[in-house]
This record gives structure tokens, C-alpha cells and sequence, in this order.
């Protein structure tokens, strides 16, 4: 694919793109009006599978894709995709220094099973000893502000410096996860780091991508088949009681349903969210 240049202040108004291979040139990120855009991003995706809109992204957006993993059974198979098929996306995980041991472990599996170094990008230093010297080292427990600092420094700074350039951020995110990420779409414009970000498994369940996962053998989380549906840190994380949402066990003693880390938040503390595919 040849390289087209991208004006990314005009990505979002003014005539449809007449550039087949970027069909997104032109996007206005000051516009408000970003639903024919990201239609023509997403157009004909509606039906693909993850894999074909993986690809048809890497295709359609010239400039640097990021795609963020937890390893989690969602980025497992996105990974599967990205680097089985050897797209030009950036692979990156955000070591917050807390994880559990199975997710190091799987860390390791994933790059010996693809050949590939997973990108870690880690808390600042001096941030996170400032931090931990000012709420001590689970400070976290004490307060929701106390939490969202902690995931301030161990993860959205560090999310920061791996987005920097980047035109598109891909992630794990689907709809049915928690009622927070009811209308998380396949393509959003993210206004506060103005750049697109792309959910390839928006529209799939759970027990979907877990069939998929065991399709391809896929390698996943061993935690998982132990009640825990989301993996984050390990002093935040609990496994499910029977019937409780996917997401309960994240931040478990806090009582806000809506319970985001702040990676997928804007200003306004609510999920970034866009238009559905043609």
C-alpha cells in the first residue's frame, strides 16, 4: 500500500474522500460532526469478522496503529490476528507492576508463540515513587480518588506516552462487557487524544471470542476458568460470585457501577463512544 497523506485537523467535514485507500482523509478533529467519517471508515465492516476489519484498518489508515493489550481473552485474539497475519500495528502492554503472575506468564507464552516482543510501556519513576510514598503501597483501598491516582500513574500516563503519534488505537472493548460499554461502536473519535479508536470486538460476546479462542488455540489467561472474567492488577482484581456482571470483580469495594480505570474515559469521566458500521 502506497503512503497517503493524512490531514488530520480536516478528518472529519467537507466532501465524501475520493482517495479509495484512505477513506478517511479529510477528518476534521475540531469538527463535532464525526458520524460520516468514521461511516467511512467503517463502511462494508458491519459484518466482517475481527480479523477482516483488523485488516481493512491497517489498510484504510496510512499512519501508525497502536494496539494495547491486558491479555486479556479479547487481546489474546485480537494478538492472534495482528501478528499471525503480521499487520503494521503496534503491539503494546502497560506493565503497572501489579499483575498477576499467570498474566506475566502468559506475557511470556504469547511471545514465544508468535515470535514477537510485546512493547511494555511502564509507570514513570519518580511518579509512581511520589505516589506511593504520599498514599503508601495500597493507598488505593482508602478512597475512589485514591484508586484513580494509582491508575493514573501505573496506566493512563503510561497510555499516554504509547498513543503519542499514533493515528488509531485499537482495543479489546465490547458493547456487552458492562452497561458503562453499552454503546462502545466499532470507531470513535477520542477528543482528548485526538486520534481514532477502533474496537474490533464491539459487537461479539464473550462466549464468542472464547470459541474463537479455542478454535485457533489461541492461548489465554488460565485465571480466567477460575471466575476471573476481567484481569487487571492483582490487588484489584477478584474472581466473580455466581451471577455477578463480567466487570464486578474489578475495584470490587468501590459501589460505582460504571468503574473505568480512566483509559477509555474522556474529561468527563464517561466512555468515549462513536457511530455503528455501514
Amino acid at each position: 500500500m502506497g503512503s497517503v497523506a493524512v490531514n488530520w485537523k480536516n478528518m472529519l467535514t467537507g466532501p465524501a474522500p475520493t482517495i479509495a485507500a484512505d477513506p478517511v482523509a479529510g477528518l476534521d478533529a475540531e469538527s463535532d460532526d464525526h458520524a460520516p467519517r468514521l461511516a467511512a471508515l467503517t463502511a462494508g465492516l458491519a459484518l466482517a469478522d475481527p480479523r477482516e476489519r483488523l485488516r481493512v484498518f491497517a489498510e484504510r489508515l496510512p499512519r501508525r496503529l497502536v494496539f494495547t493489550t491486558s491479555f486479556g481473552i479479547e487481546d489474546q485474539l485480537l494478538t492472534h490476528h495482528i501478528l499471525g497475519d503480521g499487520l503494521p500495528i503496534d503491539v503494546v502492554t502497560l506493565d503497572a507492576g501489579r499483575l498477576f503472575p499467570a498474566t506475566y506468564t502468559l506475557w511470556q507464552t504469547t511471545e514465544e508463540r508468535y515470535g514477537r516482543r510485546i512493547r511494555s510501556m511502564q509507570p514513570d519513576g519518580p511518579a509512581l515513587a511520589a505516589l506511593v510514598a504520599r498514599q503508601g503501597i495500597n493507598g488505593f483501598y482508602g478512597s475512589r480518588d485514591a484508586r484513580l491516582a494509582c491508575c493514573g500513574v501505573r496506566k493512563v500516563e503510561p497510555l499516554g506516552r504509547a498513543l503519542d503519534g499514533a493515528a488509531g488505537w485499537i482495543t479489546g472493548l465490547r458493547a456487552d462487557q458492562s452497561g458503562a460499554r453499552g454503546a462502545v461502536s466499532l470507531a470513535a473519535w477520542d477528543g482528548e487524544r485526538e486520534l481514532l479508536k477502533l474496537a474490533p470486538l464491539f459487537d461479539w460476546s464473550r462466549e464468542r471470542v472464547a470459541a474463537e479462542c479455542d478454535r485457533l488455540a489461541v492461548p489465554i489467561n488460565p485465571l480466567h476458568a477460575q471466575g476471573y472474567l476481567s484481569i487487571g492488577c492483582e490487588p484489584c482484581t477478584r474472581a466473580l460470585a455466581p451471577g455477578e456482571p463480567e466487570r464486578a470483580g474489578r475495584w470490587w469495594w468501590e459501589q460505582d457501577e460504571a468503574k473505568e480505570c480512566g483509559l477509555h474515559v474522556g474529561a468527563d469521566g464517561r466512555l468515549v463512544r462513536g457511530a455503528a458500521p455501514a
